[in-house]
């Protein structure tokens, strides 16, 4: 049928939104793409990092950190647990409470350190949480985290309180913020404990489960391209097919 048809007086709008519709289709064809290019990406980093071997902090504290998310690491040092944070929402099965995030010291500098879940229950105060103090020389060996403020979605950001006190409960572990509060040189990382299963006494370290698959993205990226294609091709020989029943 001749192109110009789809655009006569009595189609024109409706041939607007079929055009719209697959290129909107096309477009989270597009996405979902985008999105399995960036799984694939970090899958590669998480695989990459931990087939690394076991970094000491105490002896590579100058190395560039924040580009060894996920890889082993131990580090041997003093809690100063004065400056200890908690972040909350966080769940251990059902249970609802916080993470513990202790400065740790080690050779002139600190590192945060994730010591793991403790119930909200009798945790709503930095006294309560003197209990899970562990005095003297630890080490301890974990993963590298990168710190993160507000989500994208959803979420509250973090704000120090304007009259200059310490806030000790976080909604994030903003670590720009929480070392902005501490009064030496901080790690632009974090550790994150390693998981104990034997380990059921809080703070209980907990690691996160991480989907190291592809997803659904590259099927959902077909579906809709098929479904652009399916409505552009279509559409003319609807038109038609109108078209010639008036005939």
């Amino acid at each position: 049928m001749p192109l110009l048809k789809l655009f006569s007086r009595e189609w024109w709008v409706t041939t607007l939104l079929v055009f719209a519709a697959t290129l909107m289709m096309i477009r989270l064809g597009i996405w979902q793409l985008d999105r399995l290019t960036h799984r694939r990406t970090f899958n590669a980093q998480v695989a990459a990092m931990r087939m690394q071997p076991v970094l000491d902090l105490n002896q590579n504290q100058l190395a560039d950190l924040t580009t060894m998310e996920w890889r082993p690491v131990q580090v041997s040092g003093k809690y100063d647990f004065e400056n200890q944070v908690a972040v909350r929402n966080q769940y251990y099965g059902n249970q609802f409470g916080y993470h513990l995030l202790t400065p740790l010291f080690t050779q002139g500098m600190a590192v945060l350190v994730d010591r793991g879940w403790i119930p909200a229950e009798g945790n709503s105060t930095p006294e309560d949480w003197r209990k899970y103090d562990q005095p003297g020389d630890v080490t301890i060996s974990g993963q590298i985290r990168l710190g993160s403020g507000k989500p994208a979605f959803g979420g509250v950001a973090d704000a120090l309180p304007a009259d200059g006190s310490r806030l000790a409960i976080w909604n994030n572990a903003d670590l720009q913020q929480i070392s902005s509060q501490l009064p030496y040189p901080v790690m632009p990382v974090y550790v994150q404990i390693d998981e104990d299963l034997l380990d059921a006494e809080p703070p209980i370290p907990v690691q996160p489960q991480l989907d190291l698959t592809e997803g659904p993205h590259l099927g959902y990226a077909f579906q809709w391209f098929m479904f652009a294609t399916i409505l552009s091709v279509s559409y003319p020989f609807y038109v038609r097919r109108q078209e010639s029943k008036r005939i």
